[in-house]
């Protein structure tokens, strides 16, 4: 993406193996790309639960003598970006949660809506809430719930409105829990000695030597303790399957699999009809490292015009949507993409890009393009403009920071000073996503058709815009 979009987290759950600290590490790793901020462990030793996290990415939060210090056989696992309630180590998951009835440690993908109309009526009865995160809500409801334990699970998510994939431990199980509307993924693999995995996404189970079982349902919370499952609805109606149509168009990576569509095969067919609803003459074709790459390769095959590597990723920077200020995250994009000057030079240059948010990056690169001798840039975006906030846990929740809400496309084209430019229709990308029936999708942030109430969120976003 050459303009920048804040993601949202990654989580990972994994029980009933020797060193689950050491799986849960490296499922972490593979789910880097979705939160850069901050990462956390949790792991069970004995009925006791031990939680290392820290800013930062991965490797730099666990060092060996750190991970050595995490024993067990279960642990849960989190990447962060700060999506509500904002950044600082007190907003950094799994929060652990000590009662004098056990402990509970949980880990959250998504946002949660109605947080706050929770946390005031959670206040007025007498909580009090460590953190400014939107998941720490679920611990206090738990908490206040009867019955058995995943009685108690069901009945909090029952109050809960918006997008998540949770995990939860205890001292003898995980459980995971997906949203009503299945905005967001969570997924289910074993390894061959049994053992049961939750992961954001399935390449997770791919660097540890998982296999994929299946999708968590909308509306579901499986349990698993000595390598069996149990399931359960706390929901029976009204449940949707409304996946983020940004899983894949951007936030997933390519080798990952949801709802049995390979991210990679979407991305390359939404190349290949954006070529076919804005064709363009020109001599080369070329992506923004890394998730464009796949929709210029079927530009480029549609439309028969050579696919090049006209820019270069610095892989030693990190995504630039993961830092907390827009200062930060301009500086990173000057380190971030290197343009090759003999492969643009001379040439009317399409470049690909999967969406455009704020624009100020996008126009800087095109400019460097032509400063490197393109003599044409025309922009091809393989999804529809983003003309709303998103408020299900990527953090665009404001109408000011969104340029297409402001520009139209022939303005948009000035300001970006490209030669051409056109965007993926909401058709075209459905139909990329699933050529066959096409996936209920949530594009909320192309429509502004929201799956949910908003409560607070949509005036908060008309305040920042006035």
């Amino acid at each position: 993406m050459i303009d920048e979009i804040h993601e949202e987290c990654g989580v990972f759950a994994i029980e009933s193996v020797d060193d689950a600290v050491s799986y849960c590490y490296y499922g972490l790793h593979s789910l880097q790309h979705r939160g850069q901020e901050a990462a956390g462990i949790c792991v069970v030793n004995h009925h006791k639960m031990i939680v290392h996290k820290g800013e930062g990415l991965v490797f730099d939060v666990f060092t060996e003598d750190q991970l050595a210090k995490l024993k067990g056989n279960m642990a849960i696992g989190h990447v962060r970006y700060s999506t509500a309630g904002g950044s600082g180590i007190m907003n950094v998951q799994p929060f652990l949660f000590r009662t004098m009835s056990g402990s509970m440690a949980i880990a959250h993908n998504g946002n949660i809506v109605n947080a706050n109309e929770l946390k005031k009526q959670l206040e007025k009865d007498g909580s009090i809430f460590a953190s400014t995160s939107d998941t720490e809500v679920l611990g206090h409801l738990i908490k206040r719930a009867k019955g058995c334990f995943v009685d108690r699970i069901c009945q909090a998510l029952r109050q809960l409105d918006g997008a998540f994939a949770f995990v939860i431990m205890i001292e003898d199980r995980i459980y995971g829990a997906r949203d009503c509307y299945g905005l967001r993924p969570l997924s289910l693999g074993q390894l061959s000695n049994g053992s049961y995995v939750l992961a954001s996404e399935t390449c997770a189970f791919d660097v540890i030597g998982a296999d994929f079982i299946r999708n968590i349902e909308p509306g579901e919370v499986i349990c698993i303790k000595n390598q069996q499952i149990q399931t359960k609805k706390y929901r029976e109606t009204n449940l949707q399957n409304k996946m983020c149509a940004m899983e894949y168009v951007y936030f997933s990576r390519p080798d990952s699999t949801i709802n049995g569509i390979n991210v990679h095969s979407a991305r390359k067919r939404a190349g290949e009809i954006l070529y076919q609803e804005a064709p363009v003459e020109g001599d080369i074709v070329i992506g923004v490292p890394d998730s464009s790459l796949s929709a210029a390769m079927g530009y480029a095959k549609a439309s028969h015009i050579p696919y090049e590597m006209g820019l270069i990723k610095n892989k030693y920077v990190g995504r630039t949507f993961i830092q907390p200020t827009q200062t930060l995250r301009e500086q990173s994009v000057k380190l971030k993409l290197s343009i090759i000057k003999e492969i643009v030079v001379g040439k009317r240059v399409i470049i690909i890009d999967d969406s455009i948010v704020r624009g100020t990056t996008s126009r800087r690169i095109i400019c460097q393009l032509k400063e490197a001798g393109a003599k044409e840039v025309h922009v091809r975006i393989a999804s529809p403009a983003i003309k709303y906030p998103c408020f299900y846990g990527v953090d665009t929740s404001t109408l000011e920071e969104l340029i297409s809400h402001k520009m139209d496309i022939q303005q948009l084209c000035n300001y970006l000073q490209a030669d051409s430019l056109a965007f993926l229709s909401k058709e075209g990308l459905k139909e990329s996503i699933d050529k066959t029936h096409c996936n209920d999708l949530c594009m909320s942030c192309f429509d502004g058709q929201y799956v949910t109430k908003l409560y607070d969120s949509f005036e908060h976003a008309n305040k920042e815009e006035k």
